[in-house]
């Protein structure tokens, strides 16, 4: 049985028992939930541990390769400085979008603080544009930060220190991000044995859930799936008119071509499955140059993500409309920009650890609490069909667009 189906049987026996509690436990109920509860926090508090040095160390590792990659070959250059820009676009499509349809769709009643069992509104910091708050974003003591979990600071110092690494030796390159790959491979080793206790951890918190919020839990999830579901469906939709402007096609040539690769992303949830379509369409109905498509397809599929950014944003998004926090321009703008940055990180990484090591940085430079991000990863399957279906397309746009500029 895989994690993701054993993370679901725990939520929904979780769920069950928190909401037979809460109708019908009494005083015995209150017992359980008050041992559920620190059992639940303590599985999230080991999952959080190694999420900072994480994140460093893939972004260091994803830099240096990518800014190898982009100095070594002209047409990878520009492929990753779209790449770039899309990821940022994709996120701000999440960031304009996101509130207005919270506002005509919101959270059920009833949900406010549901999953994270949270109560009243949480306290947001202060992220108004000022000197000093741009001050703040310069990491004076980077160990600081890291300790502090300003991570808008830990990931502005993992890009200066990752472009650096390019500037130095090739053998002194090769040793440190060795050493970083190293550091980042033990720390996923962490994770796996932190994720294996996941069934556990996401039974506690799914259990305090319900018996606080009953039913309101279940209908968040809901919500929850068809409010990410919806954003990627949007940022999909949106590559079309794209690929027809930038690089000048027909719509119903490009719909063609991109169907059998959309298919099989929706089936198998990958794509690097979805990569033989992606050539065969590209050989056949793009008619693709063979040096464009051999250098920009694997790369869009190791670095391009296009869903990441604005879906990983919705999270956090959602988690923030359900404990009540309000969102300021300028915590926006800081969300678009980490979940571009951090999309880099989840490079090849198992569908539950990018979702931590995506989600979560983002939250925490929001000031939005995480502690319901293990239950929303239990429902992560039916978006993250939806993710891939978008991330093929996009990755088959950027080919079409970079092959015709």
């Amino acid at each position: 049985m895989s994690l993701t189906v054993r993370i679901l049987i725990a939520l929904v026996l979780g769920l069950a028992c928190g909401i037979a509690l809460a109708e019908g436990g009494g005083r015995w109920g209150n017992d359980v939930v008050a041992l559920a509860q620190p059992i639940g926090k303590a599985w999230l508090g080991g999952l959080q541990m190694p999420l900072i040095p994480l994140i460093f160390a893939l972004l260091v590792t994803g830099i240096t390769q990518a800014a190898t990659s982009a100095r070594t070959n002209g047409l990878a250059g520009r492929a990753i400085a779209l790449f770039a820009i899309l990821l940022v676009g994709s996120a701000a499509v999440a960031a304009l979008v996101g509130p207005m349809m919270l506002h005509v769709w919101p959270v059920p009643a009833g949900a406010v603080g549901a999953l994270a069992g949270a109560e009243g509104v949480a306290e947001v910091p202060d992220v108004r544009p000022s000197a000093d708050w741009l001050l703040g974003f310069i990491p004076v003591n980077p160990l600081k930060s890291a300790s502090e979990g300003q991570v808008v600071a830990v990931v502005l110092f993992a890009l200066i220190f990752g472009f650096a690494v390019t500037r130095i030796a090739e053998a002194r390159r090769a040793l440190l991000t060795g050493f970083f790959q190293a550091l980042a491979d033990a720390l996923l080793v962490v994770v796996g044995w932190v994720l294996w206790l996941a069934p556990v951890g996401v039974f506690a918190l799914a259990l305090v859930a319900g018996a606080r919020s009953g039913l309101a839990t279940a209908g968040a999830l809901l919500h929850y799936i068809g409010f990410i579901v919806l954003i990627c469906v949007i940022v999909t939709l949106l590559v079309y008119p794209l690929v027809m402007i930038a690089g000048r096609i027909g719509l119903g040539r490009f719909v063609r071509a991109a169907i059998p690769a959309q298919a099989i992303a929706f089936s198998t949830q990958s794509s690097i499955a979805s990569l033989p379509a992606m050539i065969q369409a590209s050989d056949g109905p793009l008619a693709v140059r063979e040096t464009t498509r051999s250098i920009v397809l694997p790369l869009a599929i190791s670095l391009f993500r296009i869903t990441s950014p604005p879906a990983n944003l919705g999270v956090a998004l959602y988690v923030a409309a359900m404990n009540g926090v309000a969102l300021g321009p300028a915590q926006l703008v800081m969300g678009v920009l980490v979940a571009a940055i951090v999309s880099l990180a989840a490079v090849g990484l198992p569908s539950q650890i990018t979702f931590f090591t995506t989600t979560g940085p983002i939250c925490l430079a929001m000031g939005v609490p995480v502690e319901a991000l293990p239950l929303l990863l239990a429902v992560e399957t039916v978006p993250d069909i939806f993710r891939t279906v978008g991330n093929v397309t996009a990755d088959m746009a950027a080919g079409w667009i970079l092959d015709r500029a």
